[in-house]
Order: structure tokens, then C-alpha cells, then sequence
């Protein structure tokens, strides 16, 4: 049978979430390690975004074949038993055989928070993105209204993207203060290899002062990433959630709970 998990994690302590060279620390290892040991085989994991070194995720949403029947409660605490305390499976449900949590995302969204005070963070210090001086969240909305739509984002992409096309649709973008946390949050059919953090840097730069209001635009308009602004930090990106079609019927957990805001 093929079962899909949400998975959210901290991104601190991880290189990122694909497996890579024995001694690395990656999510896909700790996750497939831990399912390996419910199911009694080895156990592949497909997820529907892979996240940097340093990211986190609020609900990723990953896929996996499995021989082994268990009860979903079976899955989600089994699994969080042998997980370490930085990832954990909040919901497990079996899904049709045509299930793909990567190529069935309709939309996948992701939030960036930003901490906008004089004093560095804390109890949060890896967790989101400190800038010290101030921004204006009502204008870095505004900048970012041009990116919605479908665009060449080349600038806006790492030059090793490996995507074989720039092209993607935005379908929104808001950038919205509450008290010293600012969060940017951006929802596509798919995103480029640093694009948000991109689209984080040159809004930080807007917000700040120290570029005009149509530079976000300009910058499109370039399709050259050697024009773009600073990528962002990794520190405050999260891999909020995604879209899959209503046939699937997939789970719909409240994802507040992985917020910073909530916590603040």
C-alpha cells in the first residue's frame, strides 16, 4: 500500500532534507530510518519540496510503499517514537496507488518570518530571520504585487538551479506585520532553488529603504540573477504547506502550531 505522512521539522541541525554522504545529518535519513523500523523493511520516502540546509518545514508532505499494515495512529506514534525531537509526523493516511507527493501538489506554499527589532533573537535565534533595522511591511506588499502571475524568475533563481524552466506562477504573495514579526508568505505551482529566499532579499532590501518600490519589478525584468538582491537567510523559511487535489483527501491539521507567531 502507499501511505502519505505531514511532517514538519526543525531545520537547524539539518544539511538540508535529501539524503546525502554517510555522516551527514539530513531529514529524509532520521525519517526513513524511523519508518524502517515500524515497517519492519526499508522504507524509501518521497517528499513534496526538498528544503535547504537550514530550513524548516511546517507540514511537508512525503509518500512511501510499504508491505507492513498498520493502524494510521500506528504509523504517526511509531514513527515519532524512534524520530529525534526536531522532526515529527503529525498525520499518516493511506492514498491511492496514483499518489505522488510531489507530481499530484497543485500548490505549495512557504512562509518567511522575519524578527524586526533592535534586539537579536534569543529564544528564536535560529528559528527566524533578524533584521535590526526597521522595514516597512505595507511596502515590501506592495513591491512584491508584481511578482504575482506567471514570470520568468530567472532572477530570482540560484544560478545552479538545475530547474530546466524559470517559468512559474505565483499565485499569491503577503507581506503582513504583527508587532516585531513580519511574515512574508508566497504560494506557487512550484518554486526555483532560492526563490523565496531571493524574493526575502530584495524585499528586505525595499523595506529598509535602500532600493525604490519598482526594483522588485526591475529585477524580473532582468532575467539575470547577477542583478538580483542578497538571498536571504536560511534561518527563517518554512515549508508551510501544500495543495493536492480534493480527491485525495488528504488530511487538514490546524499548521499554526509551527508557527513562530504562536510561540511569541
Amino acid at each position: 500500500m502507499r501511505i502519505a505522512l505531514g511532517v514538519e521539522y526543525d531545520g537547524s541541525r539539518f544539511h538540508g532534507w535529501q539524503t546525502q554522504q554517510e555522516g551527514v545529518r539530513t531529514v529524509q535519513e532520521v525519517l526513513e530510518q524511523s519508518l524502517s523500523r515500524v515497517a519492519d523493511h526499508r522504507v524509501s520516502v518521497t517528499c513534496a519540496g526538498r528544503t535547504d540546509t537550514g530550513v524548516h518545514a511546517s507540514e511537508q508532505v512525503v509518500h512511501f510503499d510499504t508491505t507492513a499494515r498498520r493502524a494510521t495512529h500506528g504509523w504517526i506514534m511509531g514513527s515519532n517514537v524512534n524520530l529525534p525531537d526536531d522532526v515529527a509526523v503529525l498525520w499518516a493516511t493511506e492514498v491511492p496507488d496514483d499518489f505522488h507527493a510531489r507530481f499530484s501538489a497543485v500548490r505549495r506554499t512557504y512562509r518567511y518570518w522575519i524578527l524586526n527589532r533592535l534586539s537579536r533573537p534569543a529564544l528564536f535565534a535560529h528559528r527566524v530571520t533578524w533584521i535590526h533595522r526597521p522595514l516597512d511591511a505595507s511596502l515590501m506588499h506592495r513591491a512584491g504585487q508584481v511578482l504575482v502571475g506567471r514570470h520568468d524568475f530567472t532572477s530570482y533563481r540560484t544560478v545552479h538551479c538545475q530547474a530546466k524552466s524559470p517559468v512559474r506562477t505565483l499565485h499569491h504573495l503577503r507581506v503582513e506585520r504583527q508587532e516585531d514579526l513580519i511574515c512574508l508568505e508566497v504560494s506557487a505551482d512550484g518554486f526555483l532553488h532560492h526563490m523565496v529566499r531571493n524574493i526575502a532579499g530584495v524585499l528586505i532590501a525595499i523595506g529598509a529603504g535602500e532600493q525604490p518600490e519598482n526594483w522588485a519589478a526591475e529585477v524580473l525584468e532582468h532575467r539575470d540573477r547577477t542583478l538580483g538582491g542578497v538571498t536571504a537567510p536560511p534561518h527563517g523559511l518554512y515549508f508551510h504547506h501544500v495543495d493536492y487535489p480534493d480527491e485525495f483527501d488528504l488530511p487538514r491539521p490546524r499548521r499554526s502550531s509551527s508557527d513562530p507567531l504562536r510561540f511569541l
